[in-house]
Formats: C-alpha cells, sequence, structure tokens
C-alpha cells in the first residue's frame, strides 16, 4: 500500500491535462502534477514519487526528492518566518516545510539551521517538523551489538563529545577523546556501537570496535610499510590529522595496530618511525 510522507514506486492509471494519476491503492487514485512528470516517461512504467498533501489537504505526489522523509532527522534551512505560523523549512520540494511555534525549542530567524524530525500534526494530518527531537527518539532499548554500523546525524555538543541520532531512532554519544577531529552540527557520518549500556545509554565510535576494527588495520599498516621499504615515519607520536590523512582512521585506533603489531613482534619503533622486524 502506498504511504504518504515516503516514497512509493506507484504504476500509471491515465495521463490528463493536469499530469498523470498514479495507483494508490487504498489511497486512491493520485496526481503527479505535470511539471514533475520525466520527459521520458512510459505510460506503463512505474514511477518512484514522493507523497504529501498540498496546502489545500489534497493527496499528491512529486517526483522531487526531500531532505528528509516522514520519521527521518534532517538539518534544514528556515526560508522565512511567519508571525503567526512558525518557520518555514526548505526540505527539497517545492512546497515548504512548517515548523510551528509550538515545535521550536528556541526563536529561529530566515538562514538559521536547525535539526528536525518530519512527524504528522494531528490536529491537521498534515506533515511538518518538530524541533523537539527528546519527544521524537524511541524510548526504547536499543538492539545494537557491539561494532554494529550506524548512521549518525550530530545533534548537539558537550564537554564529553557529541550526542548523534542514531538510524533515525535513538540518541547516542561520541566521546571527544575518540575523536582525531572536531565534529559540526548537522555533520552526518558512518559509526559504530561501542557499547549500549544497561540504562541504556549508546556510546559511539567513528571506527569499527575491537578486532574488526584491529585487524584490517594492522595489514593495512604491514603493506603500507612493504610499499615504503619496510620503514614509516608514522608512530605513536604521529598527530591525529597525519594518521587520519594517512590510514583513515582514529589516533587511538592507529596506536591500538601498532600495539597488536608491536606484541606480535611484526614492528619496530624507531623514534620516530617505526619499520618491519627482521625475519
Amino acid at each position: 500500500m502506498a504511504e504518504i510522507g515516503k516514497r512509493n514506486l506507484l504504476n500509471i492509471t491515465r495521463e490528463t491535462k493536469s499530469g498523470l494519476y498514479l495507483d494508490g491503492g487504498d489511497l486512491g487514485e493520485i496526481l503527479l502534477p505535470g511539471r514533475y512528470v520525466p520527459s521520458d516517461v512510459k505510460m506503463d512504467a512505474a514511477l518512484d514519487v514522493f507523497l504529501y498533501r498540498d496546502s489545500e489537504d489534497r493527496l499528491v505526489a512529486t517526483t522531487e526528492k526531500p531532505y528528509a522523509m516522514l520519521g527521518q532527522f534532517g538539518f534544514l534551512t528556515v526560508k522565512h518566518v511567519h508571525p503567526r505560523m512558525g518557520a518555514f523549512l526548505d526540505w527539497g520540494l517545492s512546497k515548504d516545510l512548517l515548523l510551528p511555534y509550538a515545535e521550536q525549542s528556541k526563536p529561529l530567524n530566515a538562514g538559521d539551521r536547525v535539526i528536525v524530525v518530519v512527524c504528522i500534526d494531528s490536529n491537521t494530518d498534515r506533515m511538518i517538523a518538530s524541533a523537539r527531537i527528546v519527544d521524537h527518539v524511541n524510548k526504547e532499548p536499543a538492539c545494537y551489538a557491539t561494532g554494529d554500523g550506524v548512521r549518525l546525524l550530530v545533534m548537539s555538543e558537550s564537554p564529553l563529545g557529541y550526542t548523534a541520532i542514531v538510524d533515525d531512532a535513538h540518541l547516542g554519544l561520541l566521546y571527544r577523546s575518540e575523536l582525531s577531529a572536531p565534529m559540526v552540527i548537522g555533520q552526518r557520518a558512518e559509526g559504530f556501537v561501542r557499547e549500549v549500556r544497561p540504562d541504556g545509554k549508546i556510546d559511539l565510535g567513528l571506527d569499527a570496535a575491537g578486532y574488526e576494527r584491529i585487524a584490517p588495520l594492522t595489514e593495512q599498516i604491514i603493506e603500507a610499510l612493504q610499499t615504503a621499504g619496510g620503514r614509516l615515519n608514522f608512530d605513536d607520536e604521529s598527530t591525529p590529522d597525519e594518521i587520519r590523512l594517512r590510514f583513515g582512521v582514529s589516533k587511538r585506533a592507529f596506536k591500538q595496530a601498532l600495539g597488536a603489531l608491536f606484541r606480535e613482534r611484526r614492528i619496530s619503533f624507531m623514534k620516530p618511525g617505526i619499520e618491519l622486524s627482521k625475519p
């Protein structure tokens, strides 16, 4: 069945001067206005469209792609502020997304950027935005295992690090001490679950944990040493930026990999640099 607020693959039922009508199943026929119809469309094709209600409460389709769909979080720009209704956000569609005053966490002005979730207004049944993030994240314990890959959206900063929205569902923490460089609000990243604590809080990292992180990295270091003739000017005193640029990992992960190689007697520390151990 077609879902409002999501992308759907719908069949064309008929063509009119206004555009194409699509089969919305239980939702009935849904108009795709002519300005959104692809120039090379075939009448027997199924179209990938996003469904929403327009300003007159009619269900319509568009081939435009929103920056966030229903239930998803995004970092959106305020286009203008209405004195009674709230802030209107650019979410990638011709029709802007309303962030009502009641759903704002702070006053906003045109040009500001804000993290919101796309949700349904219980009074109007239309899609709106809400910046009250904590009200919309999943309160149930997260079912993650250590090392699971997750999608992150950085939400806020604290002395400990950065709170991130995990997979459009939960909140987790990236510890500042484990990061090789600062992050910014609204930044998206691929991350990994370090631990789900008994209280349900999620500790996150940008590098895979445990053996899954160290084993591939140790072989990457050995290959780099072999390519460089057996010696590299990198060691546990190298800066985080140098390590991230060369190996794409945090300094902590790099040091753990060097420690593993040293314990296996595969490398020696030259101070500065490392080299392959003699057979």
